[in-house]
C-alpha cells in the first residue's frame, strides 16, 4: 500500500506540512495528481456536490478548472487531531467573461493510516470582486 507521508496522528507541524502539500498540489491545477492524495474510496462534499473515488474527484476538478481560470489557492491551518485536520482557505479565480471571484471555505479532512485523505467536506462560498480588489496574483 502506497504511503502519503507525513503520516497521522499528526502533530502540528506535521499538520501544517500535509496541508502546504495540499495546498502545492491544488496550486497545480492537474486533478491526476491531486487525486494521489486520496483513497481510491475517499467521500468528498465539495459545495453541493457529493463525490466518491478517485475517478469522480479528477472529473469534478477537470470540470472545476475548465471553469476557473487563474486558479490561486491559499490554505491555513485551523485545527488538528490524531488523523483529523481542519482547515481554512481562500482562492482566487476568473470566469470566462472575465469575472473576479474570492471563494472563502472551511475544509474537514480524515486520513487513513497510509496518509491518504478518505474524507474531505468543504464548505465553500464565492465572492465577486474587482480585479483591483485580488489578494493572490
Amino acid at each position: 500500500m502506497e504511503k502519503k507521508y507525513p503520516l497521522p496522528p499528526f502533530t502540528l507541524e506535521t499538520a501544517k506540512e500535509k496541508i502546504q502539500l495540499a495546498e502545492d498540489a491544488w496550486n497545480s491545477m492537474d486533478p491526476k495528481r491531486v487525486s494521489e492524495a486520496y483513497t481510491k474510496d475517499s467521500e468528498w462534499r465539495n459545495r453541493t456536490e457529493f463525490v466518491n473515488g478517485t475517478e469522480e474527484i479528477i472529473a469534478l476538478l477537470t470540470r472545476k478548472w475548465q471553469k476557473e481560470k487563474n486558479y490561486k489557492l491559499k490554505k491555513e491551518y485551523w485545527a488538528h487531531n490524531e488523523n483529523r485536520i481542519a482547515v481554512r482557505f481562500e482562492y482566487e479565480f476568473q470566469t470566462a467573461d472575465g469575472k473576479w471571484f474570492r471563494a472563502y471555505g472551511n475544509e474537514n479532512w480524515e486520513y487513513d493510516e497510509n496518509g491518504l485523505m478518505q474524507k474531505r467536506y468543504a464548505s465553500i462560498n464565492d465572492l465577486e470582486i474587482e480585479e483591483k480588489d485580488r489578494k493572490f496574483k
